[in-house]
């Protein structure tokens, strides 16, 4: 039986709902499959794609029906040629460390992963550029560019592990973004499979290219528009000098107003990241970075540039944080101290894993003049939730990452800490912010879409998505709510609606 006729006869299709395929459908599929990809390529036992149910956010899973793992841009065409000709959804997926379920397999579809594209394809030192395969490591490419004096600038704190492909697909950023710019503002292009399996180029390889911006709406749309097969990266000179200063503060509310004041000031630190007491202890008895253990708030603020602008920048920066009230400040004396204090932060994710059986890792955006209300407000919020939260963030653009700990064998737990991350996400949107910074949306952050936009904004994402995906099958069910979910999640009402009045500032959208 052929799998076109068993489709036609007697399977619906899975975008229309159906969440498994016949034993003799799905076996159809994937011999279809392995007439142009290897045998180990296809994986349709459950032990081998037991591995594949999830992201970096293990609280939601599902397993698919198969796991493809294609070598070449003319496999992944003809792979999306079938799925598209089959109505069967694909969620492409790169490490696998996203933090919104963005990779969450589809019940009735496949996972297109693009482990095997992990090549870098040319750097350029002169024009400052490098050609990748989506499934080159963000920090490999910095490895690579460094023979060159160069290094890109994007670098999250999963940095080690997470694909370029990964961060076009949720826009990351890292603890450099605001001097650096986020991942949309260092790319030149990238080379998309669309859902019916052609294959296109976006962007140039200048800094510019006309018709409208559709590099900057391809990232971060996460797999909703195409499937990313090559990247072209700026890169960046590496900085004659950077230097760190450390400032530690006895409230939370003093290093929020030290942000500002630093910026304020005029200077645009290469990173501006601060963690409040509970992770400076976690990341401390984890990497031994010499933080001050009894302050409430700690800042790490670094200056790069030349050697006298460099001690010109810290110099201020230093009596700037005592004027603001630091209780401690303390700047790095060499490559390996500086190296060692972004250890500490980077380090705070794993840290915190340590003390606590689980936790969940959030994702919004504030204005930097809502630091201190919004943590003050968080801290409300774990009282009222009874659970513990640790707040490390990239202070200079706003984008939070409260740490929710819990254990997920407490009946009652996981409940409670979804709710607090609603809220957190609600306190975001309520202060003139955002329900993500680089994390997406993905499954996590679907009930609170609506909370941020209206039913016509919601209506014109899906105008896009229909334009690029006309049947839908490219990672279904993320990133946006249907417009009958948005009536269901506001007539249901926020979790908990936040006090703004404080905030000074109101949402309207």
């Amino acid at each position: 039986m052929s799998v076109a006729n068993s489709h036609e006869t007697d399977t619906p299709r899975p975008i229309d709902g159906r969440t498994d395929f016949p034993p003799v459908y799905r076996a159809s599929l994937a011999d279809r499959f392995r007439r142009f990809l290897s045998p180990d390529s296809v994986i349709t036992d459950d032990e081998t794609i037991r591995p594949y149910e999830c992201d970096g956010l293990s609280m939601y899973c599902e397993m698919p029906q198969m796991v493809l793992l294609p070598e070449t841009v003319e496999q992944v065409q003809q792979i999306m040629r079938i799925c598209h000709a089959e109505e069967v959804p694909v969620v492409a997926r790169g490490a696998g460390t996203g933090l919104s379920a963005g990779a969450m397999p589809h019940a009735g579809g496949i996972v297109l992963s693009l482990a095997r594209f992990n090549r870098i394809l040319s750097i350029d030192p002169q024009a400052r550029s490098a050609r990748l395969q989506p499934g080159v490591r963000n920090l490999a490419i910095s490895e690579a560019a460094a023979r060159h004096g160069l290094y890109y600038g994007p670098d999250p704190s999963s940095q080690i592990a997470c694909t370029i492909g990964g961060n076009v697909a949720e826009n990351s950023g890292g603890v450099h973004c605001l001097k650096y710019g986020l991942t949309v503002h260092n790319l030149l292009s990238v080379e998309v499979v669309t859902a019916e399996g052609e294959r296109v180029t976006i962007g140039s390889d200048g800094y510019d290219s006309c018709g409208m911006d559709l590099l900057a709406l391809m990232t971060g749309s996460e797999g909703l528009l195409g499937i990313v097969t090559e990247v072209q990266v700026k890169l960046l000179p590496k900085p004659e000098v950077a230097q760190v200063v450390m400032a530690g503060f006895d409230t939370v509310q003093a290093a929020g107003a030290a942000v500002a004041g630093i910026i304020g000031h005029g200077i645009i630190p290469g990173g501006l990241e601060m963690m409040d007491g509970f992770a400076i202890q976690a990341a401390e008895d984890f990497a031994h970075a010499g933080y001050p253990t009894d302050a409430a708030a700690l800042l790490l603020c670094e200056v790069d540039g030349t050697e006298e602008e460099v001690h010109d920048h810290i110099h201020q920066a230093e009596s700037l944080f005592r004027a603001l009230g630091a209780t401690s400040v303390r700047t790095s004396g060499s490559e390996e101290e500086r190296a060692l204090l972004w250890k500490g932060r980077k380090s705070a994710f794993p840290a915190v894993g340590r003390i606590s059986p689980d936790y969940y890792c959030m994702d919004g955006t504030i204005p930097r003049s809502q630091l201190a209300h919004v943590l003050t407000e968080m801290q409300r919020l774990s009282d009222h939730y009874g659970l513990r939260v640790a707040n490390v963030f990239h202070a200079g653009d706003g984008n939070l990452h409260p740490l929710i700990l819990f254990d997920a064998n407490v009946e009652g737990e996981f409940e409670r800490t979804e709710a607090f991350g609603g809220d957190i996400l609600n306190l975001c949107v309520a202060v003139g912010g955002s329900i993500t910074g680089e994390h997406g949306v993905g499954m996590e952050k679907i009930r609170q879409m609506p909370n941020q936009f209206g039913n016509l904004e919601v209506s014109q994402f899906h105008a896009i998505k229909q334009a690029f995906d006309t049947l839908g099958i490219l990672n279904p069910g993320k990133g946006v709510p249907t417009l009958r979910q948005c009536q269901e999640y506001r007539a249901i009402g926020p979790l908990r609606q936040p006090d703004v009045a404080q905030a000074g500032e109101a949402h309207h959208g």
